[in-house]
């Protein structure tokens, strides 16, 4: 064997060094992914999930704003918030407003979508101009939508008049008001969550509705068979975020009401949600305990209503 034949050596003084560079690049492997993501833990933490504790253990409490003494009254707050009348109207006035708005803005935010995926003319156009809704104040559409539905001088009971039907009483209805404010939200939501269906329906290859195609498939049949399947998750998720925003809605029901400083919800309570009625039991009647208990509770029924939608849309998509 020859003297170019014979087989390197690495430095012994090279040895340590590299086992230490191995050493880091495993650690590295390993510890990095949870340093990236640990950011947004840290802020969930802070922002997040203290307050959601903090609540929960205010709600114990006969705690009254400005007072600094709180008399510990353990289920005290969850015992006098089941008996609480004032209480259930203000839950089944937001599950009825929830109810007529999530579910036609799911449905038109597909119909949406699907007409903005065809060869429209300035597509870009209508695919900006859905968002319009959503950037305007919401503040100025409150005060849009109450005009449009005032009892006296508002278009929709002109409107109506012309068509034969009396005028309605858009405020002090209950059913009308929920059906007004439930059009404030979908009039505001509905381009939105269409733009999500939109990207979710352009990311689906266009191989498959071109095979359905060559099969004799027309456009109703590809949508129903490829397009709605495929976009079962982000159905899902707009479902659960629609959910979730229409349990908590607060904004459109205030501003909706002949007095905006009033968070009464009409002079019988008629439109007053859970926020509302969180809102006054906190700020108007200074029961922080008793305000904690309602957002506890409110808390729960999201989350109860926001896993059934997420089994029930899976269910419907298959």
């Amino acid at each position: 064997m020859t003297l170019t034949q014979l087989p390197a050596r690495r430095p012994e003084s090279a040895t340590p060094a590299v086992a230490r560079r191995d050493r880091w690049a495993k650690l590295d492997l390993k510890v990095s992914p949870y340093v990236y993501v640990a950011p947004f833990f840290v802020v969930f933490a802070v922002v997040g999930l203290f307050p959601l504790l903090y609540t929960g253990y205010v709600s114990l409490f006969d705690w009254q704003l400005g007072d600094d003494t709180a008399k510990f009254l353990g289920a005290g707050n969850y015992t006098e918030l089941l008996t609480d009348a004032q209480f259930w109207n203000a839950l089944a006035n937001t599950v009825s407003i929830f109810l007529l708005s999530s579910v036609p803005q799911v449905i038109v935010a597909i119909g949406v979508a699907a007409l903005l995926n065809t060869n429209l003319r300035l597509r870009t156009g209508f695919r900006m101009g859905v968002l319009v809704p959503y950037v305007a104040s919401l503040v100025a559409v409150g005060i849009i939508f109450g005009n449009l539905f005032g009892v006296n001088y508002g278009l929709v009971n002109s409107v109506m008049d012309l068509i034969g039907i009396g005028p309605i009483d858009w405020q002090g209805n209950r059913l009308a008001s929920h059906i007004a404010i439930a059009t404030m939200v979908n009039w505001r939501w509905t381009g939105y969550n269409a733009l999500i269906v939109l990207a979710a329906m352009q990311a689906i290859p266009p191989e498959l509705h071109e095979a359905a195609m060559i099969d004799g498939a027309g456009p109703w049949r590809r949508f129903t068979n490829i397009t709605l399947p495929m976009l079962r998750p982000t159905i899902t998720f707009v479902v659960i975020t629609s959910t979730i925003g229409g349990l908590q809605i607060f904004t459109e029901p205030k501003l909706f009401s002949a007095q905006p400083g009033s968070n009464t919800g009409g002079s019988t309570n008629q439109f007053q949600t859970v926020t509302l009625y969180l809102y006054q039991s906190a700020f108007e009647n200074l029961r922080l305990g008793y305000a904690s208990a309602i957002a506890w509770a409110l808390f729960l029924v999201i989350v109860v209503a926001a896993v059934g939608n997420y089994f029930l849309t899976r269910r419907l998509s298959r």
